[in-house]
């Protein structure tokens, strides 16, 4: 049985010890590609990494010449229950889909992304299906479907009257998205919500419910703190939704470990945020998503506000030094397609190998599970991946995964 996060999973059943031969390796700490080195795993486990005519013999080889080997990706920002607002919009998702196909979509969408390379998800919110995404992470564990490593943070917390679905009758009270607590009931709130198993808090420290429909803060500094001091008690971190500096500002003096959004993030904020050590998730390709599913045609139209908000904060970001975390929030826009956040975080300033790396060692840092994957190390578990073409020339490259291991087992690639 494996330990993690306070879950007893399933030993998988692992291959045989394994020698994979890429054509170079990136081991995701020195951020280095290595030609003519291989990796060796066992039960589960990184044992050797180095040069090919060093490594033991084993009783099986992975031919992978003409691939880059480097660790599995991580996803910071995901919604396995969501799927494209273009198909369903999140008013009918949350309304109208039953727990039992959002279940199954969920499913789907976590093979999709393990195929895509992405071998750790972290998933923020269920929005409106209750722990149906407790129950996703525990059949992936399970086996009972493929899918990558799943931290999810339930049902999220959300002040009372700022969170939809709203339009509706005044004495109608449609189910929500997220669960509403306030003021003394948040420790209550918080505590039941890690009792149904979540892994992460998760917060919205803004939300759109200004006079005229903005985004505006919810909760106070100290109701921030108290989330924050009753998550970590558990041995749990908070996540903070925020698109407006004053809310960014509160979540980073309250504690939280990452901010998701931050559309009107100043330099000042983010410079609070890197002496803080709150990391960034700027989900841009949910941003442009949104967009041209409004109508903008990319390349063609002058962006809209929202998209030139976040360029802007990008920039402030890097200048500020603060630590940038690769989260897409992928469910927005197709499963499978979280290279796009890459893409355009290289697109909006980010050097090609610093991204890569954001989406490897940086996040599992950011997971506090930088003893167990983000990196091609020993003792590491055996989360690795095998792209044709270096992304360090281009991101791009990313998208032409053709071999997945995830815990020592392979999803993708034969082996020879």
């Amino acid at each position: 049985m494996v330990l993690m996060l306070g879950l007893l999973l399933p030993t998988l059943s692992f291959a045989d010890t394994v020698k994979l031969l890429p054509s170079a390796v990136l081991d995701g700490e020195t951020n280095s590609f290595k030609p003519g080195w291989g990796v060796v795993v066992k039960d589960g486990f990184i044992t050797e990494v180095g040069p090919v005519r060093s490594l033991s013999s084993t009783d099986t080889t992975q031919n992978l010449e003409g691939l880059s080997l480097i660790p599995g990706l991580i996803e910071n920002h995901s919604h396995v229950l969501l799927h494209p607002y273009d198909e369903t919009g999140w008013n009918d998702q949350v309304l109208k889909e039953s727990f039992a196909e959002r279940a199954i979509r969920g499913g789907k969408h976590a093979t999709a992304n393990l195929m895509a390379g992405f071998t750790t998800l972290r998933d923020l919110g269920s929005e409106g299906a209750e722990y149906v995404d407790v129950g996703v992470r525990d059949a992936i564990n399970k086996g009972v479907v493929d899918g990558p490593r799943l931290l999810v943070a339930g049902k999220a917390i959300v002040a009372t009257g700022s969170y939809g679905p709203k339009g509706f009758s005044p004495h109608f009270k449609p189910p929500l998205g997220a669960e509403e607590a306030d003021g003394d009931d948040l420790r209550r709130i918080t505590r039941d919500q890690i009792g149904h198993g979540i892994d992460w808090v998760k917060v919205y420290a803004d939300y759109r419910w200004g006079p005229n429909g903005e985004a505006r803060p919810t909760f106070s500094i100290d109701e921030l703190k108290t989330i924050v001091e009753v998550a970590a008690s558990s041995g749990r971190q908070t996540v903070a939704h925020a698109s407006t500096n004053e809310a960014m500002r509160r979540a980073t003096l309250a504690g939280v470990r990452t901010i998701e959004h931050g559309d009107g993030g100043t330099l000042e904020t983010f410079k609070l945020m890197a002496e803080r050590g709150v990391a960034w998730c700027p989900t841009l390709a949910a941003s442009e998503a949104i967009a041209e599913y409004q109508g903008w045609v990319k390349g063609k139209d002058t962006p809209p506000n929202r998209v030139t908000e976040q360029q802007t904060a990008f920039n402030n970001a890097l200048k500020a030094g603060v630590t940038m975390c690769m989260g897409s929030d992928i469910g927005v826009y197709d499963h499978g397609d979280n290279v796009l956040e890459m893409e355009l975080m290289v697109d909006y300033g980010m050097e090609t190998k610093d991204v890569l790396q954001s989406a490897t060692s940086i996040n599992a840092n950011i997971l506090n599970m930088a003893d167990k994957i983000g990196s091609l190390k020993v003792g590491l578990e055996a989360d690795i991946i095998a792209v044709r073409g270096n992304p360090h020339d281009d991101i791009s490259n990313l998208k032409n995964v053709e071999f997945v291991m995830k815990m020592g087992k392979i999803y993708k690639g034969n082996v020879k």
